[in-house]
């Protein structure tokens, strides 16, 4: 106990995180309504893009599905490194336990800050919930995880890019597999080091996930499900992150979850709903749907403009346009408090990103290319300079 003190005393305890975490309202459960018990376990063949792929969404989907993470070099370079790091086996346990690592509160400390020296841009814990283990993987096997915890690790997907792109153009894909090829490079070097520790642990990222990542990041404290669908925004990123796992044995004391007044500004923003281009995000009240009371996405419609967007790489439109999609600037962090704690603020949210300009794109700051792969020729896409605004609802 005594090295555990000292151990904590060592550091400033307010400033573990690289956001202040400290000050956001912490409750006992997600926002969102979960009934825990009428929650079914997903079949992660059932996924959307997995759908796709199966052809339950037409021939030229199921065609176009290989295609659509690799059609810009930038995206295809950055799958690539996600499908390396799905090959690193993840068996290997030392048999012998580390020394001092049986302290809850010590190795959750220890835990974070190691990611966050990996460069994770936020860290939640939490116990691993038996419906957030997925029933099967892609190729139909069974899956039996039955770890304790789980570990979220966060990465920002660049605002400065989400800030000068439509959402649907040539960046998008690249925008998403940048945060899944980080996180997942995270999450490799934490769970084999927690193994070296002499704990099982398992890495869980793009192309290797056996876990839904959303519950998991509800209950570990990043955000709030939002109207987007199953998407949790965090109130320092939004929607603009993706997360690797790591379940694990270790015993680590867990976060909670967080309430920042999410669920009260989706029901009256819309702006997600009013310009995705599929119409998929929902201007309706909240569903019950497997357990959950949330928005419901339409997931066909949402995986046909991702799969079959012929006028760049997948899509981010809810991403871009939603007003909690801001840099952490002085003037943002003072927008956000009162969002999180004013509640009547949050009725001018859009009206005020509509004044300073955020719903639309910032074009002199764009920086990519807008190449398209065709048949293992690169060509500058025939969409390009033809990306346009945004079409409002």
């Amino acid at each position: 106990m005594r090295l555990t003190k000292t151990y904590l005393r060592s550091f400033n305890t307010k400033k573990l995180d690289t956001f202040p975490v400290e000050i956001l309202k912490k409750v006992d459960r997600p926002t969102t309504f979960i009934k825990d018990f009428d929650v079914q376990r997903l079949d992660e063949r059932e996924h959307g893009f997995n759908r796709a792929a199966r052809g339950d969404f037409g021939p030229a989907l199921k065609k176009e599905r290989p295609r659509m993470p690799v059609k810009h070099p930038l995206s295809a370079s950055l799958v690539n490194a996600c499908g390396y790091l799905s090959q690193i086996l993840q068996n290997k346990i030392t048999t012998q336990r580390a020394p001092r690592t049986d302290d809850p509160v010590m190795m959750a400390r220890h835990i974070k800050e190691a990611a966050y020296f990996l460069r994770a841009d936020i860290v939640g814990i939490c116990h691993l919930p038996p419906y957030a283990v997925y029933s099967h993987n892609t190729a139909g096997e069974a899956i039996e995880l039955n770890h304790k915890y789980a570990i979220a690790i966060v990465i920002d997907q660049d605002f400065k890019t989400a800030n000068a792109a439509v959402g649907n153009d040539w960046i998008s894909s690249s925008m998403s597999y940048l945060a899944y090829s980080t996180s997942g490079f995270i999450a490799q070097i934490l769970a084999d080091y927690i193994r070296r520790l002499g704990y099982p642990a398992k890495a869980h990222h793009a192309r290797n996930y056996e876990v839904v990542v959303p519950p998991i990041l509800l209950w570990a404290g990043i955000g709030e499900m939002c109207r987007i669908g199953d998407i949790v925004l965090s109130p320092f990123l939004g929607p603009r992150f993706k997360a690797a796992i790591v379940t694990t044995d270790l015993p680590l004391a867990i976060d909670k979850p967080i309430d920042f007044g999410l669920q009260d500004f989706c029901a009256k923003c819309m702006q997600c709903a009013r310009y995705c281009p599929s119409g998929s995000i929902p201007f309706d009240e909240k569903i019950t749907h497997n357990g959950y009371e949330k928005w419901h996405n339409d997931v066909e419609k949402c995986t046909k403009e991702r799969v079959g967007n012929k006028m760049g790489a997948s899509c981010g439109v809810c991403i871009s346009v939603c007003p909690w999609n801001k840099p952490y600037t002085p003037f943002h962090r003072f927008i956000q408090w009162t969002m999180r704690n004013i509640p009547f603020t949050r009725n001018f949210a859009v009206m005020g990103d509509e004044l300073l300009g955020y719903d639309k794109p910032k074009l002199k700051d764009k920086w990519w290319f807008d190449l398209e792969d065709v048949e293992g020729r690169l060509r500058v896409s025939q969409f390009s300079g033809r990306r346009g605004d945004h079409k409002k609802k």
